[in-house]
């Protein structure tokens, strides 16, 4: 079996898929995270369990299934109490639901009813008050009111965070006091004391050979400063080196620096073919290293060591550097590594390290490194997941290489996601629980979740306070081409929920500019060119992006070349050359912050929803020329007239005004109106159900049961709609001629209609102290926009979105269907 489908459930005919993945075709078993949990986190306990191949390997093979085997939680007790929490879930979701119907159909005696017997929480007791200021009374100034007493209560915040961000670049160029700055490279390490604001610069590849200087930027002033030209002359201080990294300890004050690719880490394979067709492999750099050979590829009498580093910035040693570990694989750490990433755990003061290349000269095998960590305080290495995938039941964490990972301190998580394994770029995402030890799978393929294309060499940065993750995109492969996009792609990634939800970061709009604007905006781009290899880090507390250098180059990227030093991928690639024959490598600083709609934007979008439905009654109400002053006025101040579909709406409304006072149907009372209403529903040609052919005679024989005689003597209701006691109706044995109807003839079903249902004023709206009777239109314009106002508020704090009778569509199979 390849290709399957997993689908649990409490019986057998109600089965949910909760799993849709392939199996490789070899003998290492495999482990897949079933969910267990519905949108909310609800856990929902299952007893049937059903597997649906798919496709099989080959064309020639059948498809079937040698061993299956679950794990999870079956103990009496706690499944019962999982099973009561979900059944209370669903009582719950079932009475929202009704109570939402019966006030959108002005049934608010029931509505209330329930409210009161019940003492169910439908919604906050805001938005109650709003539903009723706007929709009974059409309070209009109190409905306005209400909008920022929602913000003031942070309501509007749930909806701030999930708008789709903007981001504003903003090149940053400040230099150090000789006027310097960092020249260009990629593959070099950047860190961040969010305290003091400062960020820390070491190495990197310029394009000819790998770097050793050292840097501070300092945000507040603006300004760089080198803090080593050549760290390789100090005592215990690093050498040159690129795909390194570093990680800042706000509590000591401590850089820590791990892994290296320099320029005699590495030899080219003499024995690597084009995979991609090119005709021949092109020295890509000059290199210090030894020269490869026919006969071998390996330097034998070279040790390759993992040097583990850490640098002061404050305190008696400030400015000094420890030599912590010349080889960190001889004490139970990781070997040397290039393209791996590491976190810190400020609080608990332990490292994280994953991942990354592992460094031994043989360039034609693929070794990877696994998940470690580092105790500070005791100086201890600890394996926490290997590097290859072992048996048994538990999810292992797939090494890879240029790869992102963050960590989220508050639930001590590590997410994992992208980067390189072997010839593949990837696309899945994991959770790493520190404290269980456990593996969870987010997504297999995040591109298919509305994520990012399989990436290499991309950075991330995180926020635990806003639950979001930002994603800056490196190289993308198209076929067997890795290729950089002609744009920017920036992505922010929310894990409030499981699996979390992927958005793709806008550039500012453009706005109108004079002649002087846009010469300015040509000779300083408004946003980074695309770009991998770069750094990226990020500053807490004022939200800002930092991101500085990496390689820009147009890339056609050729596989199995492993080249001495680098930038990341620029190691194992070949890149096509430029006009003059050099890789693009950047120099530039940049700043980026997310911009997102405010509260008072908020305000601003709910009062003109508030005053374009008070325009539209007053047009049906009052003089032309009192509504006209109030669109003018009122009405203009809440539009943006820069948003194109806004200043579109809001000139659409003159059509009300054009078309004059309208005549809206007059409100029935409750005592009066019927609860009832017919529908016509035209019925297709169909040959009669109940008559089926008989093939040893000619005549036809009638398909019942055997009291079909006693049935043709039943009496049949007739509905006679013309008299006044047509809703009883009468009873009779006979059918008049007229009454038969053939197949094309419409059906009168009795029935109740939405538009019937809110013609009916209920007796709570006369306690409302309305100030007139509402037409059923217009109770159904006003629950509109009340409608559109719930948009702007979590699902917490209002009524559900879904709509009641558009479940029963989808119980039905009939959602969508015209």
């Amino acid at each position: 079996m390849k290709d399957f489908k997993l689908l649990i459930g409490p019986s057998e005919d109600k089965l949910t898929e909760i799993l849709s993945a392939s199996l490789k075709n070899d003998t290492t078993p495999e482990t897949f995270a079933l969910k267990h949990t519905n949108s909310v986190g609800i856990p929902f306990p299952t007893q049937y369990v059903k597997i649906i191949p798919i496709s099989s390997h080959g064309p020639n093979f059948h498809i079937s299934i040698w061993h299956v085997s679950m794990t999870g939680i079956n103990d009496p007790a706690y499944v019962a109490k999982a099973q009561m929490a979900y059944e209370e879930y669903r009582e719950t979701t079932a009475l929202k639901q009704i109570l939402k119907h019966l006030r959108q159909r002005r049934l608010l005696s029931p509505f209330q009813s329930i409210i009161s017997r019940t003492h169910l929480r439908l919604e906050h007791p805001l938005v109650t008050q709003l539903h009723e200021n706007l929709v009974l009374r059409g309070n209009w100034t109190r409905a306005e009111e209400l909008l920022s007493t929602f913000s003031d209560y942070e309501l509007f915040n749930a909806h701030l965070t999930s708008c789709q961000p903007h981001a504003a670049w903003t090149r940053l160029h400040g230099t150090d006091a000789d006027g310097d700055i960092p020249c260009a490279r990629g593959g070099h390490a950047m860190c961040i004391d969010p305290i003091n604001e400062m960020i820390y610069l070491f190495g990197g590849w310029d394009g000819e050979h790998s770097l050793d200087d050292f840097w501070m930027y300092s945000i507040k002033e603006d300004k760089w400063h080198m803090l080593s030209l050549s760290t390789s002359k100090e005592n215990n201080a690093p050498g040159a080196r690129s795909c390194h990294k570093m990680v800042f300890d706000t509590k000591t004050g401590s850089i820590y620096l791990l892994g290296r690719l320099n320029d005699s880490d590495g030899v080219t394979s003499a024995t690597a073919t084009p995979r991609t067709g090119t005709a021949a492999i092109r020295q890509q750099r000059a290199q210090s290293g030894p020269a490869a050979t026919d006969d071998a590829v390996v330097n034998a009498s070279k040790t390759y060591c993992s040097e583990f580093y850490r640098y002061h910035t404050k305190g008696v040693d400030k400015g000094k550097w420890d030599f912590l570990s010349f080889d960190t694989a001889s004490s139970g750490g990781p070997s040397l590594v290039f393209d791996h990433q590491m976190v810190i755990d400020c609080d608990a003061q332990i490292l994280y390290v994953f991942g990354g290349r592992v460094v031994d000269g043989d360039w034609d095998s693929h070794k990877y490194s696994g998940l470690y960590s580092y105790n500070i305080r005791l100086s201890k290495w600890r394996l926490l997941q290997p590097s290859e995938t072992s048996s048994g039941l538990q999810v292992i964490l797939p090494s890879r290489f240029g790869h992102s990972m963050v960590l989220e301190p508050n639930t001590k998580t590590l997410f994992i996601f992208a980067g390189q394994r072997e010839e593949k770029y990837l696309s899945d995402m994991y959770a790493y629980d520190i404290t269980t030890n456990n593996v969870t799978e987010l997504f297999s393929d995040f591109t298919k979740a509305g994520g990012p294309d399989a990436c290499f060499t991309q950075r991330a940065v995180i926020d635990p306070n806003l639950k979001e993750m930002y994603i800056f995109s490196g190289l993308n492969r198209t076929g067997s081409q890795n290729v950089l996009r002609s744009y920017s792609s920036s992505w922010v990634y929310r894990y409030d929920t499981r699996p979390g939800k992927w958005t793709q970061i806008l550039r500012e709009p453009d706005r109108v500019c004079t002649n002087k604007q846009a010469a300015a905006s040509i000779a300083t781009p408004a946003a980074p060119a695309p770009r991998y290899a770069h750094q990226v880090v990020y500053s807490p507390n004022t939200r800002m992006i930092y991101m500085h250098g990496g390689n820009s180059g147009g890339v056609s990227l050729f596989e199995g070349t492993a080249i001495a030093g680098g930038d990341g991928d620029d190691a194992l690639i070949e890149e096509k050359e430029g006009v003059d024959g050099r890789e693009t490598r950047m120099d530039d600083f940049w700043r980026m912050e997310l911009r997102r709609p405010g509260p008072e934007e908020i305000i601003r979008r709910g009062k003109s929803h508030i005053r374009r439905q008070q325009f539209r009654e007053m047009c049906e109400d009052g003089p032309a020329v009192k509504a006209l002053h109030f669109l003018q006025t009122e009405v203009s101040s809440v539009v943006d007239h820069d948003d194109a579909r806004e200043e579109e709406n809001f000139r659409s409304l003159l059509t009300h005004l054009l078309s004059g006072p309208s005549e809206p149907h007059p409100p029935t009372s409750a005592a009066s109106s019927s609860s009832s209403a017919a529908i016509t529903i035209p019925i297709a040609p169909q040959p009669p159900a109940e008559t089926i052919s008989d093939p040893t005679t000619s005549s036809t024989s009638t398909a019942t049961s055997n009291d079909a005689d006693d049935d043709s003597e039943r009496p049949v209701k007739r509905s006679r709609t013309e008299t006044p006691d047509s809703d009883m109706g009468s009873w009779t044995n006979h059918i008049d001629d007229d009454d038969t109807s053939g197949p094309n003839t419409p059906i009168a079903v009795t029935g109740v209609t939405c538009a019937g249902l809110r013609e009916s004023v209920d007796p709570i709206e006369l306690q409302t102290g309305g100030k007139q009777a509402l037409s059923g239109a217009r109770y159904a314009q006003r629950t509109a926009v009340f409608d559109g106002l719930l948009e702007f508020l979590s699902e917490a704090d209002k009524e559900p979105v879904d709509d009641f009778v558009g479940l029963i569509d989808q119980e039905w199979g009939t959602a969508g269907v015209d």
